[in-house]
């Protein structure tokens, strides 16, 4: 143990353990190089470090190395680097020099990157007169001034000369929180790293809605350079957006083709609803209510359009005005209000507009809830937040500003858009990422999945706590990546955990809003994207992320293509019993329904239960505050509560390993709760119970017919048995067996059908101290006659209809004759212990010749108590024996029912009670 070839760092970190009590296997302690001081309470409170090592984006860095590489340079006279945290709570490095003459950025980067990686370069250089000093004389890092105003970047200052360079300094100082920006300052420079690329990338969309591509922003690095990219670029692919012609009907948006199918096979089917509702509280204006309801369906056109087929094609039709649905309904005290929300919920008819309906419920005085109701294939996520936002704003009088664009004009704009060369293109990356086999997630499903494709669905929720999300967010940023790529890493470890596969799809819906007109548009516009991701074990998790991170950028580069077209031309099997390409979703969710209080009503969201499920697992994360709440929706048919349970569980355990350790290797990963743990290394081994193991099966079942003589111990068609009479015939049976010469350990062989006989010669035989051997009557003459010469059986126990078979060179007694028995029905003196043997059972064989297994008692109560523990029964139970009998070990099974109280039925096909008899007998 130790540092490779560094024997004095060594004997510096590792040092002798006070604390080993001289077990040699911990003499030695390592020094972590944290400060701390043990506190009165017995506490550790940490100071902080002793060597100036900090963690940024994951990597540990020493900031002395950094320093004494800043020292090399013949112009720098003192150094000090420190880690500083920008208002984001990102940390970054800050390097501050006193040297002769001004520095450049430029200048700085290459002398360190010398010697050191470029995740130790600072982000930030300031150059000071002096170093501020402590009384001691050493550099006073507290004195240290903040860098904001004091980088030099390399570049002399040049004012914006444009718009486009006025528009992205501004938006580049408030990303990377500057007071002023020249056109040649180098983004990376300024503290930009991939996480804060794309959000550039983003405000840049929305600025100048321009098509940029990430790598496109690391060739232009400056404003000068960004703004010519977005020149010479032109306006996005997506601004060619504007309004169609007012016609008799329009095409389809491609997701909207797929919902069409799909509505064509379940007419009947809610799963495409998407319902909300809202609690209103105080006094509702049913005039204002109404007015702001039609002036909203006036608004937006997805709120009057129905669907047909003409020429063989499905179109959307607009219709000029609706009639809204819209009841009102009293619900009376007591009544199941989600039961009440569920059946508000009906199927569609979507020939007829509009597909929206409306129901205001009122179960207290000035308290209603608000229904909405409304079809996917006009609607989405982001719909319902606008169609409720809106209608708040109407109600309350406000005008809206006016709609440039219908959904109508984005179904048209998509369709010329496919036949394009930038969706080609697209196409072409899609392809490329499925152009091997596409993998099917095995995940372990509880209950066998139905030939046809089930919705029935339920969910839970489990809440991350503050400092956890913290830390997601933190490593997030630390490795350059966004929180949705962050917990799809994750969820692509749990899965590769429970399924050991490496090549995972998970599902993820994007928004799909192109265009910043269609924001505030109601219609269907999202996308699904198939993430593909490869969790291989011996990656360390920092490099999948960075995977992740990778395939995540690209999908959302080619975000276009629709997802339907995808499926098509990928050819896939057709299985009626999943879904196309993938079986589970992952959706970060920051979209909420707005609350508002007016002077006289309240708006908040209701929540309600609603057992949908449309994939085998869907994860949705939702940022609420400073919590991640994690909402697991799994189908109802494949997956028990409990499974999905242990998963959000495994979900949250592998989260804190990782940001504890995000170096961590995904093969070193452990999914498992602390309280698995415990069962898994702790109960599951504690396997070691008290048994007695110093008595035999005969004596336990004498010790029970003492205790309960008149209960019922077995039953066979009308005939039965009491422990007191099946005790005392056994017990004749085995003294004719010792007069016989039956002796400890002597086998006696058994070719008996199911019948009470059958349980009098197995304890008859146990009871005179031999072992019984069972023989099926169904075995052949030759195997018969092997079994009992290989056992060296001497008697052969048997019946009068299998007299015939019983020609086996053995003396034969007919239990079916009272001369079988003897008078005396006392028990007998034992003669066999518990190491004696108890049963022979023969097998088949691997050679084709049968062998014979033998069992001592000892090892059969172990069985029993055993047994015992794991199906608990009470005296008086009935055991129905109903599967055809093959003599093997279940015959003693049968007898510890027996022996703890239970009575053993027997039924035989054409001959047996009714089990409803028995049981009530």
């Amino acid at each position: 143990r130790g540092y490779l070839n560094r024997p004095e760092l060594t004997a510096e970190k590792f040092v002798s353990n006070p604390f080993s009590g001289n077990d040699p296997d911990y003499a030695v302690m390592y020094r972590t190089g944290d400060l701390a001081r043990w506190m009165p309470d017995g506490n550790i409170e940490y100071l902080g470090r002793l060597d100036h090592q900090v963690k940024i984006r994951g990597f540990r860095i020493e900031l002395g190395e950094i320093e004494g590489q800043l020292l090399k340079h013949k112009e720098i006279k003192e150094a000090v680097v420190t880690a500083r945290e920008d208002k984001s709570g990102n940390k970054y490095l800050c390097g501050y020099i006193v040297s002769d003459r001004e520095l450049t950025v430029a200048e700085l980067r290459e002398h360190i990157l010398k010697d050191l990686p470029d995740y130790m370069v600072p982000a930030y250089f300031v150059r000071l007169e002096t170093m501020p000093l402590s009384a001691n004389g050493k550099a006073d890092r507290k004195q240290l001034p903040e860098p904001s105003g004091s980088i030099q970047t390399g570049a002399e200052y040049v004012a914006p000369r444009n718009e486009v360079e006025e528009k992205l300094a501004a938006i580049w100082q408030e990303l990377l929180q500057q007071d002023k920006i020249g056109i040649d300052y180098d983004f990376s420079e300024l503290g930009g790293h991939s996480l804060k690329a794309i959000m550039l990338l983003g405000r840049i969309h929305k600025e100048f809605n321009a098509e940029l591509q990430l790598h496109e922003l690391f060739k232009s690095t400056t404003i000068r350079t960004l703004a010519e990219a977005l020149q010479s670029s032109g306006k996005s692919l997506h601004s060619a957006i504007e309004p169609t012609a007012k016609r008799d009907f329009y095409p389809l948006s491609s997701a909207q083709k797929r919902l069409f199918i799909l509505n064509k096979i379940e007419k009947e089917s809610t799963n495409y609803n998407l319902p909300e509702v809202m609690l209103l509280e105080g006094r509702l204006d049913k005039e204002r209510f109404e007015s702001a309801l039609k002036r909203l369906t006036q608004r937006h056109e997805s709120l009057r359009t129905s669907f047909a087929i003409v020429q063989n094609e499905p179109v959307q039709i607009v219709h000029d005005s609706v009639e809204i649905d819209l009841k009102y309904l009293d619900i009376e005290s007591g009544k199941n209000i989600d039961a009440i929300i569920n059946g508000f919920i009906r199927p569609f008819d979507l020939s007829k507009a509009p597909l929206l309906r409306v129901c205001v419920a009122s179960h207290e005085k000035d308290k209603h809830l608000l229904m909405f109701d409304i079809h996917h294939i006009v609607s989405d996520g982001v719909s319902i937040v606008v169609l409720v936002k809106e209608f708040l704003e109407l109600y309350q009088g406000r005008e809206l500003s006016d709609l440039r664009l219908q959904y109508r004009d984005y179904a048209e704009w998509q369709n010329r858009l496919l036949e394009g060369e930038a969706i080609r293109q697209q196409k072409e990356y899609w392809l490329k990422v499925f152009s091997d086999d596409v993998p099917v997630l095995n995940m372990p499903n509880d209950y066998q999945r139905p030939s046809m494709q089930s919705f029935e669905g339920d969910r839970l929720s489990i809440r991350l706590d503050e400092k956890l999300t913290k830390g997601l967010r933190e490593l997030s940023g630390n490795k350059g990546a966004t929180l949705y790529m962050t917990l799809m890493s994750i969820y692509n470890i749990v899965l590769s955990k429970y399924t050991g596969q490496e090549d995972i799809v998970v599902g993820s819906p994007i928004v799909g809003r192109p265009h910043t007109d269609l924001e505030n548009i109601i219609g269907m516009f999202v996308n699904t994207l198939a993430m593909r991701n490869k969790p291989e074990a011996h990656m360390q998790y920092g490099n999948f992320l960075e995977e992740v991170k990778k395939s995540s950028i690209e999908a959302f580069e080619n975000q276009d293509f629709p997802f339907e077209q995808l499926v098509d031309s990928l050819k896939l099997n057709k299985d009626l019993s999943r879904n196309p390409l993938f079986d589970t979703m992952l959706v970060l969710q920051n979209m909420n329904i707005p609350q508002l209080e007016l002077d006289e009503l309240s708006f908040k969201p209701y929540k309600f239960e609603r057992k949908v499920a449309k994939f085998d697992i869907t994860v949705e994360a939702v940022e609420r505050g400073e919590q991640l709440i994690l909402n697991f929706e799994y189908n109802t048919r494949l997956f028990r509560k409990e499974t999905i349970e242990g998963l959000a569980a495994h979900f949250e355990a592998i989260t804190r390993q990782i940001i504890a350790n995000p170096s961590i290797k995904l093969s070193e990963i452990d999914m498992l709760t602390e309280l698995e743990r415990v069962q898994v290394l702790k109960d599951f081994n504690a396997t070691k119970t008290y048994y007695p193991d110093n008595v035999t099966l005969h004596q336990l079942f004498e010790q029970q017919a003492e205790q309960v003589p008149d209960s019922i111990a077995a039953v066979f068609g009308d005939k039965e048995l009491s422990f007191r009479e099946l005790n005392q015939r056994a017990n004749r049976l085995a003294r004719t067996l010792r007069q016989k010469g039956v002796k400890a350990d002597s086998i006696v062989a058994m070719l008996m059908d199911r019948s009470l006989e059958m349980t009098v010669g197995i304890m008859g035989i146990l009871k005179a101290g031999g072992a019984y051997l069972p023989i099926s009557p169904d075995y052949p003459e030759d195997r018969i006659k092997y079994v009992i010469e290989d056992s060296g059986a001497q008697i052969l126990l048997t019946q009068s209809h299998l007299l015939h078979k019983s020609e086996v060179g053995a003396e034969v007694i007919n239990l079916d004759e009272e001369t079988s028995y003897h008078e005396d029905g006392s028990n007998l003196e034992p003669i066999s212990g518990a190491r004696s043997l108890a049963y022979v059972i023969y097998t088949s064989g691997s050679t084709g010749k049968p062998k014979g297994a033998m069992i001592e008692h000892h090892s059969a109560v172990n069985r029993i108590k055993w047994m015992h523990k794991s199906y608990p029964i009470e005296q008086g139970d009935v055991i129905l024996q109903k599967t055809p009998y093959t003599f093997d070990v279940s015959v003693w099974e049968l007898f510890w029912w027996a022996m703890e109280g239970a009575a053993v039925a027997f039924l035989v096909p054409g001959g047996e009670k009714d089990p409803a008899e028995i049981v009530s007998a």
